[in-house]
């Protein structure tokens, strides 16, 4: 097989290997990686329907990470993908009806779809400082809405060289995410509080990672930046596999023939899981139409409609926080597959973005966009949608993949496309139990977050997942909160 080399989103003229890519994360010149091209697969959907998810993992990654062996592949696969998972078949799907069917991604160690990815990045990262004989220490520094500095803290917990430095938005996350992150137990982590949003956290850390100065002092102490935030192209392609396996299991049960197109309902924040489903779309698999769903920080849906990205507006905290974003960063992959991969051109709209705070594409250029359709949920169409699934097919769902149930409704009722649909369900309903409990039944004022787990398992008969469960007692081991003026100085400290 060829290798395939990556490069900037900025910069076409730096080509670079998989291992290194994933090991960088975040190019010098503050683009992201991308592959240089994205390889067609004629999947044999029959096959594919009766194997693992292992092995649909090795038949999507071996395409993409061409400088890893066979035997490094299917290391990290097995490690990844093992009992840390609550379901053997690892992203479950479950159909509602014959039309309507739920791709569970939340089975994972921390109860979020981030465990998909960020369970086997930790075993390509390794493997990639070896083959690339790295000598300095991993530095994972990662920007967190709540649920990636968990599942980045739970993949990366004492691995061998590495130190891991999360930051999170310290007023805009949940009680039970607060109690996951600041339980974290790694001797190789710290997690620390910021007083902003999470755009401003996101911001700073892509500007650390790409601040020179830093990078050089880090280095004469021995250590070296990574990025496990979806700004690394390693989460973007592992995301991919879900896709992949998610229809080989429709064409198993006989939902869909072999060819016949489905559409995708995706909750979306930061672009990244929406952006694996449009490249599995260009690797091969049949998808019509990807539903991207968002809460009322709805800055994708301007862009959509009209191409004007303007994040000039006032971030609304919602019942899904992971999705209260104004700056989704994997936005400018697109961007660069929308302007024909003109890296002078993505730069240029980058750089409009960060010193004018928006930009705006061509009329031609939108016309492009017609694969997706996007769409905002309300906090009042997010509730409803998570009372009417529990009403008509006795299903819990939390607020996130509520979002996507709710614009998934509002696409059928304007288009009446009765298409197969399947919905990325990202966190399991006990990661938000109050906004559940509260549009299921009556919730007592002073009934805790963690008594709400007790009340929604007695509701529903869910079983509380392990990765809540372990985290209700467990003692604070991380108090530390600091402005963003701080936080070079904090990742100094952690280090140093």
């Amino acid at each position: 097989m060829t290798e395939l080399m990556y490069h900037s989103t900025r910069n076409k003229a730096e080509r670079i290997t998989a291992s290194q890519a994933i090991l960088k994360g975040i190019a010098v010149d503050g683009g992201l990686y991308v592959p240089e091209y994205i390889p067609q697969v004629d999947f044999n959907w029959t096959h594919l329907g009766e194997c693992s998810y292992q092995e649909i993992a090795y038949e999507v990654l071996r395409h993409y990470l061409t400088d890893f062996t066979e035997g490094e592949l299917r290391t990290c696969i097995a490690a990844a993908y093992d009992k840390g998972f609550d379901d053997a078949h690892i992203t479950p799907l479950v159909s509602l009806n014959e039309q309507l069917h739920v791709l569970e991604l939340f089975h994972g160690s921390t109860g979020v779809f981030k465990d998909m990815a960020l369970s086997i990045l930790p075993h390509l990262m390794t493997h990639s400082a070896k083959k690339n004989h790295l000598k300095h220490q991993m530095v994972i520094l990662t920007a967190s809405a709540g649920n990636t500095g968990k599942a980045v803290m739970s993949g990366f917990a004492d691995v061998e060289r590495t130190q891991v430095i999360v930051f999170y938005p310290k007023d805009y996350v949940t009680p039970i995410q607060a109690q996951q992150l600041l339980t974290q137990s790694g001797d190789n982590e710290t997690i620390i509080g910021v007083e902003g949003t999470f755009d401003d956290v996101q911001a700073k850390v892509k500007a650390l990672l790409a601040n020179e100065e830093l990078q050089q002092t880090l280095a004469a102490r021995g250590f070296q930046f990574s990025s496990a935030n979806s700004i690394n192209i390693g989460r973007i392609i592992v995301q991919m596999v879900y896709y992949v396996f998610a229809y080989a299991q429709l064409v198993k049960r006989g939902a869909v023939q072999a060819g016949e197109a489905i559409n995708i309902a995706v909750p979306t924040g930061n672009f990244g899981n929406i952006l694996s489903g449009y490249y599995a779309k260009m690797m091969g698999v049949p998808i019509a139409k990807l539903l991207c769903a968002t809460n009322l920080n709805n800055v994708l849906v301007d862009f959509f409609h009209e191409g004007l990205y303007n994040r000039h507006r006032p971030l609304i905290a919602t019942s899904s926080p992971a999705m209260d974003v104004r700056v989704a960063s994997n936005l400018e992959r697109l961007v660069y597959e929308l302007v024909d991969e003109q890296d002078t051109e993505t730069t240029l709209l980058m750089q409009t973005l960060e010193a004018a705070g928006a930009y705006e594409l061509s009329g031609g250029i939108v016309n492009k966009l017609q694969d997706f359709y996007v769409r905002d949920a309300s906090e009042g169409a997010t509730a409803r949608a998570i009372k009417r699934t529990w009403e008509q097919h006795r299903y819990v769902i939390e607020p996130h993949t509520a979002t996507a149930f709710s614009v998934y409704k509002r696409y059928v009722e304007q288009t009446n496309d009765r298409t197969p649909t399947i919905v990325m369900a990202t966190a399991t309903p006990y990661k938000f139990p109050r906004i559940v409990m509260e549009t299921l039944s009556e919730v007592q004022a002073e009934w805790s977050d963690f008594d709400l787990l007790d009340q929604l398992h007695a509701f529903t008969g869910l079983p509380v997942p392990t990765s809540v469960a372990t985290v209700r007692k467990a003692p604070i081991l991380h108090r530390k909160i600091v402005p963003t003026t701080e936080m070079k100085r904090a990742i100094l400290d952690a280090l140093i």
